[in-house]
């Protein structure tokens, strides 16, 4: 656990910088995908509607942490005003973030699968630099464990299931990402593919899991999730694929 680099005569907080090194390399990977196999997209708008979502998502965090613990700033209100690393709410975010997504998307008239497809590398570089951020910070631990590779966290010796977790991102982001010999894809189904895979990761490393107090809601969340992802899969592989040059993963 690290939650504090040291890059020369500077000292930033790991979780953070693990994650805006994570979108940067996110956002870079989708617009290379984006130009190699949707050319009818609007890769220039994919900056923007990141930068969007990411704003709305932080004020979305705060505002939601503010209202759902009030007594928090009972004695000092005006803190409620001022960043914060920590309090935030991630639902409350990611809601945010879905919605200014969602209105950019019907502003700037973006077909909405094809949108999906080109964010896909972003999404599944978040998913392996976030569990990386939260085992430099320690939040989400495993279960003690006397295997050889766990490590010492909170007074015991656990399973690195952020680690766990990580790699479980980066196979699937392996196999998820186009190979220029296989056939075309349909639009959509790469990211119902990282969706389905992603959630049945989650499902299957709770196990490990040394948070249960969170089990159950994530998991409910986690089975709906693998139910959508599979539902628009089906639909959407039986659709035609665009013609296009060059081919991706099957």
């Amino acid at each position: 656990m690290s939650p504090t680099l040291h890059i020369g005569p500077l000292s930033v907080q790991a979780f953070g910088f693990i994650l805006l090194l994570g979108l940067w390399l996110g956002l870079t990977l989708s617009e290379k995908l984006a130009t190699r196999t949707s050319p009818n997209f609007p890769v220039s708008q994919l900056g923007n509607l990141v930068l969007i979502a990411l704003l709305s998502g932080l004020l979305g965090a705060r505002l939601t942490f503010v209202a759902r613990a009030p007594q928090a700033f009972a004695a000092t209100p005006w803190q409620a005003f001022l960043p914060s690393t920590t309090a935030l709410d991630p639902e409350g975010g990611l809601l945010f973030a879905t919605l200014a997504l969602l209105i950019y998307r019907q502003r700037k008239q973006l077909p909405f699968w094809p949108m999906l497809d080109a964010l896909t590398p972003l999404f599944f570089t978040l998913l392996i630099a976030l569990p990386i951020a939260n085992l430099a910070e320690g939040n989400a631990y495993g279960r003690p464990t006397n295997l050889p590779w766990g490590i010492y966290l909170w007074g015991a010796y656990r399973h690195p299931v952020q680690l766990y977790e990580a790699l479980a991102a980066l196979l699937i982001a392996i196999w998820l990402w186009p190979r220029r010999t296989a056939p075309t894809l349909p639009p959509g189904v790469r990211f119902a593919r990282l969706l389905t895979l992603s959630a049945a990761a989650r499902l299957f490393l709770e196990a490990w899991r040394g948070t249960p107090q969170n089990t159950l809601a994530t998991q409910l969340v986690a089975w709906l999730l693998l139910a959508l992802g599979l539902l628009a899969w089906g639909l959407l592989q039986n659709r035609p694929s665009p013609s296009e040059p060059q081919g991706e993963a099957q």
